[in-house]
């Protein structure tokens, strides 16, 4: 188990997947919910300011990626923004307000930093500022960094000419908490809040996130930010829209999650109309959105009935995040979810299955889960959870075919036993055929391949037990099978005369050809084998089967072995007796498999 185990580790590893506990592997198969965040892991995390939207004015922004080639336009109409005051203050303190940096390489422009405040550096590029001398101009005092608490950041400037600024950019409500009034054209006029939220929800609509920014002038001394001075006093600047395009291989995992069974549910701190448009284009969900503020006014009832319902949740926090996995677990779902950030570590650790961010993800995130995405990549927990699904199927394969082989030995004994009669074969032998079996048919099954419909079942029961009525079904009928060909032979052997040690060395090559056969079956519980692919697809099988071959002909042949273990040499016509009952087990596997199907399976 622990070598079927850790080869999946190792298959995952090479889709980007981590696994950092060993049981994590099988656990994957029994996911039926998929907690996921939306940047960077359904989307490409490549920021590109689309728009900027003031009291007055709505400008689009052309130009993809990072790159600060574009322009702006209104109406349709090209446009420079040089002379908007409003504008180019909007943008100065996307500028400022930021810690990321953007440089030119030869393969083209890359961001060091939050991929967000990357693509405000490059709308000021395109505006026509000069970053150095902007940061020269008006050098930073103080900040308060972004937190998820409170989903702002905040900096204190100070320019030459003896005047001091706060600049702060966030999601657009706790910032136009802070403001009592917005700037438009020459004139600072009363906050309209009406007209933002309707500007937001046309932005979401459109499947932008918005980022508020605003400003406020304070005394020249002032040297240290702290929260009471982000209550109140700020002059609202406008929004920016941020498109992030999504990944096309996130959108084939959505719905290849869909066809297995899982439910995917997006959980993401941009607004809901934003949520809602995003989720739209992946298929998650059915167009409702709850917003984190609803979730607060739950109970853990209504929570619990929510989560059946709804698959987005929008202007979620990490908080937000803990009380949706234990909601879904309280209703009997086994929960993965994602995380990146030190907040989302307690959510991480309580669910079923915690998956990390290996690129931006926290180290502490990093610590609570159980798989980390190297690549970040929502369609890697997809290949993560067909292949825990393949990993088990492979586990239920190695019982299905270890179990009845030693049943079949213990059987010969048994049957010989309560009946007065000669064992078939000897305790030397049994350890003979325990030994080399277990180093080459034993492991060859954890090499199996992933089976085709993996992906299209629903995923299994996490409290079924992994000996089901039909594995104890097939243990005992192939321990039958197992038991009765070789005692069978040995008997044939006796009545003709052979000594004892030529039936023996007959019985012991009839068991093991008996497992060879029932190897095959065991490839698939219950499709047919009786095929290419069933015969040649797994090329360790193969080879396992050979190298037993050989094994059993120096244990039949050669005479230091003959000497130890009691056998004799045997003749072609016993080989034959030898192989037919080998293609019987086979044919009588699959023919039960057949019943299997015709009559319990739909």
């Amino acid at each position: 188990m622990t070598i079927t185990l850790a080869l999946g580790v190792q298959r995952m590893a090479k889709r980007n997947a981590i696994i950092r506990r060993l049981p994590a592997v099988e656990a994957l198969g029994s996911v039926t919910v998929i907690c996921t965040d939306k940047t960077g892991t359904l989307t490409r995390n490549e920021m590109t300011v689309q728009s900027i939207i003031t009291a007055d004015q709505v400008f689009d922004v052309s130009g993809t990626g990072y790159s600060p080639q574009g322009g702006f336009s209104r109406e349709g109409r090209e446009e420079s923004v040089i002379e908007h005051q409003v504008v180019q203050q909007l943008v100065r303190v996307g500028l400022l307000c930021n810690d990321a940096s953007l440089h030119k390489e030869v393969s083209g422009w890359h961001i060091s930093g939050d991929p967000t405040e990357g693509a405000l550096i490059t709308l000021a590029m395109k505006a026509g500022l000069d970053a150095l001398f902007e940061h020269e101009s008006l050098p930073r005092t103080d900040l308060i960094p972004f937190e998820a608490e409170h989903r702002f950041m905040a900096t204190l400037h100070h320019d030459h000419s003896g005047h001091a600024f706060i600049f702060v950019k966030g999601a657009v409500e706790p910032v136009l908490a802070m403001c009592s009034q917005q700037r438009g054209g020459d004139n600072d006029s009363a906050l309209d809040l009406a007209q933002w939220h309707k500007r937001m929800g046309e932005s979401g609509a459109a499947g932008q996130r918005v980022l508020g920014l605003a400003v406020r002038s304070v005394e020249v001394g002032k040297r240290e930010l702290t929260f009471d001075d982000m209550r109140e006093g700020f002059t609202f600047l406008g929004m920016v829209g941020i498109t992030d395009p999504l990944r096309e291989e996130a959108i084939a995992a959505v719905r290849e999650c869909g066809a297995a069974g899982i439910r995917v549910k997006m959980i993401t701190g941009d607004h809901a109309e934003t949520a809602r448009a995003i989720a739209s284009k992946l298929c998650i969900g059915d167009g409702r959105v709850l917003s984190g503020s609803e979730l607060d006014t739950m109970d853990e009832v209504a929570l619990r009935q929510a989560v059946r319902e709804v698959d987005v949740f929008a202007r979620a926090s990490p908080e937000h995040k803990l009380r949706l996995v234990a909601a879904l677990q309280a209703n009997g779902e086994i929960v993965a979810m994602t995380g990146d950030g030190v907040n989302d570590a307690p959510a991480l650790k309580r669910a079923d299955i915690g998956v990390a961010m290996g690129m931006k993800g926290t180290e502490v995130a990093k610590e609570a889960a159980e798989l980390v995405l190297a690549d970040d990549n929502f369609a890697t927990i997809a290949h993560a959870v067909a292949e825990g699904r393949a990993v088990y199927d492979n586990l239920k394969k190695a019982i299905v075919f270890i179990m009845p082989t030693n049943g079949g030995e213990a059987g010969m004994v048994l049957v010989a036993i309560l009946f007065g009669m000669t064992l078939p074969i000897t305790p030397v032998q049994i350890l003979w055929v325990n030994m080399v079996s277990a180093v080459t048919l034993g492991m060859a099954l954890s090499f199996e391949k992933m089976e085709s419909g993996v992906m299209r079942r629903p995923p299994r029961d996490s409290k079924e037990p992994i000996l089901s009525r039909f594995m104890l079904w097939r243990i005992v009928f192939v321990s039958g099978l197992l038991t009765a060909g070789p005692f069978a032979l040995f008997m044939w052997e006796s009545t003709r005369g052979v000594s004892i040690e030529e039936s023996r060395t007959v019985a012991v090559n009839a068991l093991v050809m008996g497992e060879i056969f029932y190897l095959f079956n065991c490839r698939y519980l219950l499709a047919p084998v009786f095929s290419r692919e069933g015969f040649f697809g797994n090329g360790v099988a193969l080879s396992s089967i050979a190298a037993l071959l050989m094994l059993q002909l120096f244990f039949t042949y050669q005479p230091l072995m003959q000497q130890m273990f009691d056998t004799v040499a045997i003749d072609l016509a016993a080989w034959g007796r030898i192989v037919g009952f080998g293609v019987l087990v086979l044919v009588a596997v699959e023919a039960e498999k057949y019943l299997i199907r015709k009559n319990f399976t739909k």
